[in-house]
């Protein structure tokens, strides 16, 4: 038995529907809520072990109950992905270990007033540590502030998950093509683009890079409504490349 990876949101910082949009794809997605994409996010579970990936849905506490979740991890401090544990922090009774990258500033007042919330040691890139049954590694990413990937392990099975990055460092290039991974979760929040993106890949730069690593499959995430719009009119992707949704559950074994 591997482990299960669900996709808890999938969205970029604007999520979808867009307040006050109606492209097709906000439209879409306001009639059928299967199509919003909410803060992304994830929860991996492995042997009674829960562990959620990045903190950014505000429903947190009504979604999850205690004992839900032993830890969580960080992929950075953005807003988008923090923003759940600013009413999070002021629960009772428990802790809840909190890992992710070396960042001096965090995010507001959350170091200064974390609750809850027990902020470990940094992350160390390339340093693989074990949080329950998962072998997690840390892998640097091209963002506006420090930001970490994570390879996670378990029973030989391997799932990189890649977000916000614009391309990747050398180093964690060269990292994921020696250790192939099995699935490749990768940041594309736009279509093609005539410039090059600044924070986040768009479709060009994310087909460019499963071409490189060449992961079993990959699934892309933060995904914007312009993608969702070009998408519905343009839906061919590559065999091994799909569009991950809010909900969806990987079986990783």
């Amino acid at each position: 038995m591997g482990f299960e990876f669900e996709f808890s949101g999938t969205g970029d910082a604007r999520r979808v529907p867009v307040y006050g949009c109606d492209c097709p794809a906000c439209e879409r997605a306001n009639r059928d809520p299967g199509q919003a994409r909410r803060a992304c996010s994830a929860l991996v579970k492995a042997g009674g072990y829960t562990l959620m990936l990045d903190a950014g849905r505000t429903d947190l506490c009504e979604t999850f109950p205690p004992g839900s979740f032993q830890a969580i991890l960080l992929t950075h401090y953005h807003m988008d992905h923090v923003m759940g544990l600013f009413h999070l922090r002021w629960g009772a009774k428990h802790t809840v270990p909190v890992y992710g990258p070396s960042d001096s500033r965090g995010c507001d007042d959350l170091y200064k007033h974390p609750g809850i919330l027990d902020f470990q040691t940094p992350m160390v890139p390339f340093t693989t540590v074990n949080l329950g049954p998962l072998k997690i590694t840390p892998l640097p990413l091209n963002h506006s502030r420090p930001v970490l990937g994570y390879c996670i392990e378990h029973q030989g099975k391997r799932l990189a998950y890649l977000t916000d990055t614009v391309w990747l460092p050398e180093s964690s290039l060269d990292w994921l093509c020696e250790h192939r991974p099995d699935v490749m979760v990768l940041d594309c929040s736009t279509p093609p683009k005539p410039e090059p993106p600044r924070n986040h890949n768009d479709l060009t730069l994310a087909l460019e890079l499963v071409n490189i690593i060449r992961p079993g499959r990959t699934l892309l995430t933060h995904v914007g409504h312009q993608l969702d719009e070009f998408l519905m009119m343009n839906p061919a992707l590559p065999n091994d490349v799909g569009v991950a949704a809010d909900g969806m559950r990987l079986e990783m074994s």
